[in-house]
């Protein structure tokens, strides 16, 4: 089965190589760890370092050695974050040293969600109806992001990993933690879906190519985001949102046309980064429990690549299930289904609710389960992991 946690370089490197696989290995039963190789900016409380209890990563960085001839004729390219340069190239460390920790390695990828190439490449970033760039995110549609994160998976599968695990290759959320984010209109649900509607040149071009009213479109979302705009206080537009789906805007066909169509740009360049990655890695999807939001349609992208990691933070053990069930219906028997699990209080207050959840993943269907996230939880919770593997094992 398999068992993992998520982590970064700098944890790695706080507590060495030897410690993370007593850590993993020994204290909480795992098999595999699952390092971020590339990552955004943040601010991290790290209650286990003995050197740093606050952290800010580089931005929009990568935590590997780029091959610089993959990368010669490409718009868009990765930065090396200065932590390989001073702390060293940790993603090398773990695959040469597999067969001494014990543990498989897994790339942990953030593949669009990056606000420094944003800010470089802003003619390659999603654009609101109104025309309005989000440089936190590079647009699926794009010619040059998509070369990116082709390239960016392709390169890390050089060095032979045993998965990488794709976060954002999709659209991303109006609502994304930019930094100091203001809204004081109240944001609902269904206004930041409405926000988060990507209508740049790349995406016109390519709906455009499809046959999808995008001019249409287009003005049906100005439209309803002038209105919500306008409102004393936020109210639902589309009553069966979310739990409908697209099928919420059904009363707006031309709308409706470039929903159906919006899951098209994620589901190729998924298909893209398969292709171009070393077969002897696993590809798998992060993806959440409404991925449509995001234009992810998991049953068309589970065909494509290995398989999809579903997150299931802050959730009842009974909505787990559903929500495993679901995502096994949608990619089938033979793909790697794995559950995401966050391990932070109070929502995890123990080790019972975190076992409940495990193992209500794996009796719905989940091959394994990926834990969140080894620096930044205490080491006694190292334990409340172990009975969870416990529970499932």
């Amino acid at each position: 089965m398999h068992l993992s946690m998520w982590t970064y370089s700098w944890d790695i490197q706080d507590q060495g190589l030897e410690a993370l696989a007593a850590d993993l290995s020994g204290r909480a039963g795992l098999t595999t760890v699952s390092m971020a190789i590339s990552y955004h900016a943040g601010r991290f409380f790290q209650p286990r370092s003995p050197r740093q209890k606050a952290y800010f990563p580089e931005d929009g960085t990568v935590y590997f050695r780029p091959d610089e001839r993959l990368w010669q004729d490409k718009l868009i390219r990765p930065l090396m974050a200065t932590n390989v340069t001073e702390r060293g190239d940790m993603l090398e460390a773990l695959t040469r040293g597999r067969d001494t920790t014990g543990l498989k390695v897994s790339c942990w990828t953030v593949c669009l969600h990056n606000t420094r190439l944003g800010m470089l490449h802003p003619n390659h970033v999603t654009r609101n109806a109104f025309g309005n760039p989000n440089y936190y995110s590079l647009c699926p549609s794009s010619p040059a992001a998509r070369a990116y994160a082709v390239t960016l998976v392709r390169d890390i599968t050089n060095y032979r990993p045993d998965m990488v695990e794709l976060e954002s290759p999709n659209f991303m959320g109006f609502a994304h933690e930019y930094h100091h984010e203001k809204d004081g209109v109240g944001l609902n649900a269904e206004d930041d879906f409405l926000l988060s509607l990507c209508f740049c040149d790349h995406c016109a071009a390519r709906a455009t190519k499809a046959g999808v009213p995008v001019e249409g479109a287009r003005r049906s979302v100005t439209r309803f985001i002038a209105e919500l705009c306008e409102r004393a206080v936020p109210e639902q537009q589309f009553p069966d949102f979310p739990a409908a789906g697209i099928d919420a805007f059904r009363d707006h066909p031309e709308l409706y046309a470039y929903l159906a169509w919006r899951s098209e740009p994620v589901t190729s360049l998924i298909a893209e980064i398969k292709a171009a990655a070393d077969p002897a890695t696993r590809i798998v999807l992060i993806d959440l429990k409404d991925g449509w939001l995001g234009g992810v349609d998991l049953a068309a992208a589970g065909k494509l690549c290995d398989g999809a990691i579903l997150c299931c933070y802050d959730m009842e053990p009974e909505t787990v299930a559903d929500v495993i069930q679901g995502g096994r219906a949608a990619i089938g028997p033979e793909k790697f289904l794995g559950v995401g699990l966050r391990v932070f209080y109070p929502e995890v207050d123990g080790p019972a609710i975190l076992a409940a959840r495990a193992k209500a993943a794996v009796d719905a269907g989940a091959d394994g389960v990926n834990f969140y996230n080894y620096g930044l939880i205490p080491a006694k919770r190292l334990d409340w992991v172990k009975a969870a593997v416990d529970a499932i094992t």
